[in-house]
C-alpha cells in the first residue's frame, strides 16, 4: 500500500477539500500533516485562533479513521524528512498565494519530484485563481468594481463544493503534541475569545446562523458597530475552515429558496464582500510587495511621522476620541474589530496621526484573529490611500461624525468604554465638548477617568491635507 500525505495550510476543513479529495481518490493510505514553521510568524490572537482550529480539524479526522499528525521545524525541512520517514510516494496541498508561500511551494514541488514522489497542489482557497481574472489588456485588476464585474460574469463556472469524506483510509504516525506548538497565550489574555467558535463546524454555524439572522438586512445593519450585522466568516475563511464556494453555494441556495427580493440584493452585497477578499489576495499575487511598499510609489516619499507615544495610545485606547478607543479596546478583548470601525480607527492613524499604514499593519497582525497578509496589507494601503482602488487620501473620516452616524445611541461606545456609560448623548461621541457639570454629574473627569484628546481633528486634518498637497505638487514638478 502507498502512502500520501495531505499538507495542511489555510485549509483547514475536510468538506470542500481538492487536495484531500484527490488523496481519496488515489487509493493510498492518507497521512494528513500540519507542519508549525515558528519562522512563519503568526500574531498571538491568531495563534490562539490555530491552536484550536487544530484540535477541532484532528478531532474531525478522527471520527473518519485519521488523524492530524503535527511537525514543527522548517516547512519544507521537516516535510520532506518526514517524507523520508514515513517512504510517502505523493504529497497533496490548496495553493495560497502570497509571496512566501509560493516560494515555499515552488522550492517544496522540486524537491518532491526530484526524488521521485508526486506533488501536486490544488485550488481550494479562491473563488478564482489570481490568473483567471484580468483586464482585457491582459493585465491584473487594481480596481474593485471592474474586477468583481468580471467574476460575477464566471461566478456560474465556479466548482460546485466538494462533501465532506466520510471516511478515511489513514495511517498512524506519531507527530509532536499539539501542545508543544505554544500557540496559546502563557498569560490568560484571551479570556474574551470565548465568543469565537473555531473549527469548520463553527465555520458553518456561523455561516447559517448570518443567513437566518442578518442576510435580510445586511446593507442596513452591517455599517452598525454594536449590532450583529455581519457575517464574523473573516477567521474562518482566513485559516480555510469554510471555502468561498462553500460559502457561494449556501448563498445562492438561499436565494433559491422562498426568498423576497430583498434578500437577494443584500445577500448579493455580501457575497461583494467575499469578492472584495479574493481581490486583496488577486492584487498580492500580482504585486507581492504590498506588505512593504506603497502600491503607488509617490507614497513612498510620504513624511510619516514617528510618536511612538501617540502609538501606544492608539493601541491601547486611550486617544481621547471615544470611536476610536472603543475600537482598539474591542480589538484587544476580542481579537476581531468591526469594519467600519477599522476604517475609522486607520484613518485615525495614517492621517490624524500620520504615523506609517505598516504599524497599523503590524499590530493588526498580532491582535486580529483574522489577521490575513493580504487582507491585512490591502486594507492599510487602502485606507492610507496609497494602495489598489483606495479611498483617496484627502478622504479623512472625521471619528465623531462617523461614530454619531453609525452608533446613534452610543451603545458601541458605552460597551467598550463604560467610564464614559453616564455621558449622556451626544456628548459621549466627544466628552471633550461636554459641559464640565454634566461631565461631572457623569463621574468623568478629562485626563483621570478618560483621557484628554491626544490631537486636534480639524488641525491634524489640515496637516494631513497639506502633507498630501506638498507630496502631490512635488511629484508633478518633476
Amino acid at each position: 500500500m502507498q502512502t500520501a500525505i495531505v499538507c495542511f495550510r489555510q485549509d483547514l476543513r475536510l468538506s470542500d477539500n481538492p487536495a484531500l479529495r484527490a488523496a481519496i481518490e488515489s487509493g493510498d493510505e492518507i497521512i494528513p500533516v500540519y507542519v508549525f514553521d515558528p519562522e512563519e510568524t503568526t500574531g498571538g490572537a491568531s495563534r490562539w485562533w490555530l491552536h484550536h482550529s487544530l484540535a477541532s480539524l484532528d478531532a474531525e479526522l478522527k471520527k473518519r479513521g485519521a488523524e492530524l499528525v503535527l511537525l514543527k521545524g522548517g516547512s519544507n525541512t521537516a516535510l520532506l524528512e518526514f517524507c523520508k520517514t514515513t517512504k510517502a510516494t505523493s504529497v497533496h496541498w490548496n495553493r495560497t498565494y502570497d509571496p512566501r508561500s509560493i516560494a515555499r511551494d515552488t522550492d517544496l514541488k522540486a524537491r518532491l519530484r526530484a526524488q521521485g514522489l508526486e506533488a501536486e497542489s490544488y485550488r481550494g482557497n479562491l473563488l478564482f485563481e489570481p490568473w483567471e481574472i484580468c483586464n482585457q489588456s491582459r493585465l491584473p485588476f487594481r480596481v474593485f468594481t471592474p474586477f468583481w464585474r468580471a467574476c460575477t460574469s464566471k461566478l456560474d463556472q465556479v466548482p460546485v463544493p466538494l462533501p465532506e469524506p466520510t471516511s478515511i483510509r489513514g495511517r498512524r504516525v506519531q507527530g509532536v503534541p499539539l501542545a508543544s506548538l505554544e500557540l496559546l497565550p502563557r498569560i490568560p489574555w484571551d479570556r474574551g475569545f470565548s465568543i469565537w467558535d473555531p473549527g469548520q463546524g463553527g465555520a458553518q454555524r456561523a455561516l447559517e446562523k448570518f443567513v437566518a439572522d442578518a442576510a435580510s438586512d445586511y446593507l442596513v445593519r452591517r455599517d452598525n458597530p454594536q449590532i450583529a450585522g455581519t457575517s464574523r466568516l473573516s477567521p474562518h475563511l482566513h485559516f480555510g475552515e469554510i471555502s468561498s464556494r462553500q460559502v457561494l453555494a449556501y448563498m445562492r441556495a438561499a436565494q433559491s429558496a422562498d426568498r423576497h427580493a430583498g434578500f437577494v440584493e443584500n445577500s448579493n452585497a455580501f457575497l461583494r464582500q467575499i469578492g472584495w477578499r479574493d481581490f486583496a489576495h488577486h492584487v498580492m499575487f500580482a504585486f507581492p510587495g504590498i506588505a512593504s511598499h506603497p502600491l503607488d510609489p509617490k507614497f513612498a516619499a510620504f513624511k510619516w511621522r514617528t510618536d511612538t507615544q501617540s502609538l501606544v495610545a492608539w493601541q491601547q485606547g486611550r486617544t481621547g476620541i471615544p470611536i476610536i478607543d472603543a475600537g482598539m479596546r474591542e480589538l484587544w478583548v476580542t481579537g476581531w474589530m468591526h469594519n467600519r470601525v477599522r476604517m475609522i480607527v486607520g484613518s485615525f492613524l495614517t492621517k490624524n496621526l500620520l504615523i506609517h499604514w505598516q504599524e497599523g499593519l503590524r499590530w493588526f497582525d498580532d491582535t486580529l484573529v483574522d489577521a490575513d497578509i493580504a487582507n491585512n496589507a490591502f486594507g492599510w494601503q487602502w485606507i492610507a490611500g496609497c494602495g489598489a482602488d483606495a479611498a483617496p487620501y484627502f478622504r479623512i473620516f472625521n471619528p465623531i461624525a462617523q461614530s454619531e452616524r453609525f452608533d446613534p445611541q452610543g451603545q458601541y461606545l458605552k460597551r467598550w468604554l463604560p467610564e464614559l456609560a453616564e455621558v449622556p448623548l451626544p456628548w459621549v461621541h466627544k466628552p471633550f465638548e461636554c459641559p464640565p457639570l454634566l461631565l461631572s454629574t457623569a463621574g468623568v473627569t478629562l485626563g483621570r477617568e478618560y483621557p484628554s484628546p491626544i490631537v486636534d481633528l480639524k488641525s491634524t486634518r489640515d496637516r494631513a491635507l497639506g502633507q498630501w498637497t506638498a507630496l502631490r505638487g512635488s511629484r508633478e514638478s518633476t
